[in-house]
């Protein structure tokens, strides 16, 4: 069963993101949301989707529409021009025994279900370098990589941003670089080019960029 969630979830929000936060090999890969920013979201700044087992909830999924005037707004970076049209992907939790059945990719679709993608020039997004669920995650979705930058106190992050509608890509160079190579990415970068793509290499990860 899937549905909205409401503040009256919270408990149980909390609580999954917690179990979700304890199971991971490198806690930095997930940067959970604060009481503060998921009563933001459920109160009616965005829109969260639960999806239950019975009564429990198993996964979640998040949209935020941020304030325009928010100070590392994600629409700067990927080139929007008007930052009230900018709705972010915001946290996506899965309880440890329900991975591996597609839940993330599946509540990107029904969550999208419920946005007037009209309403909306970009949807935006951020993903810690090698947490390779989540980087999958957005390029399934069509999402490419704007920036390569430091954000919320000095995180490194990648910047994904996708247009609604979805723009055509129009590419005459490919490049692809470790993913362990940030100088080289950034370079790419500036220069215009965005991340399409990502392969697996020996024991490393590559982005594909094109421009």
């Amino acid at each position: 069963m899937k549905r909205l969630l409401t503040a009256e979830d919270l408990p149980i929000i909390q609580a999954l993101q917690q179990e979700v936060v304890a199971a991971l090999p490198d806690p930095a890969i997930l940067q959970p949301l604060s009481k503060e920013e998921l009563l933001s979201i459920l109160q009616g700044n965005g829109i969260m989707l639960g999806v239950f087992e019975e009564e429990k909830l198993t996964a979640f999924r998040a949209l935020l529409h941020p304030a325009p005037d928010e100070e590392e707004h994600l629409g700067k970076d990927v080139g929007a021009t008007d930052l009230g049209r900018v709705l972010y992907q915001e946290i996506s939790n899965v309880h440890p025994d329900y991975r591996g059945r597609g839940l993330q990719q599946q509540m990107a679709t029904w969550i999208m279900s419920y946005v007037n993608e009209a309403d909306y020039d970009w949807l935006c997004a951020t993903v810690k370098p090698y947490n390779i669920a989540s980087l999958k995650d957005k390029f399934a979705q069509g999402m490419h990589i704007y920036a390569l930058k430091h954000k919320y106190g000095g995180k490194l992050r990648y910047v994904f941003g996708k247009n609604l509608p979805v723009q055509p890509l129009h590419t005459a160079e490919t490049v692809r670089v470790l993913m362990s190579d940030t100088e080289q990415q950034q370079q790419l970068i500036a220069q215009g080019y965005i991340g399409v793509s990502m392969q697996a290499d020996g024991d490393d990860w590559t982005v594909t960029y094109v421009k």
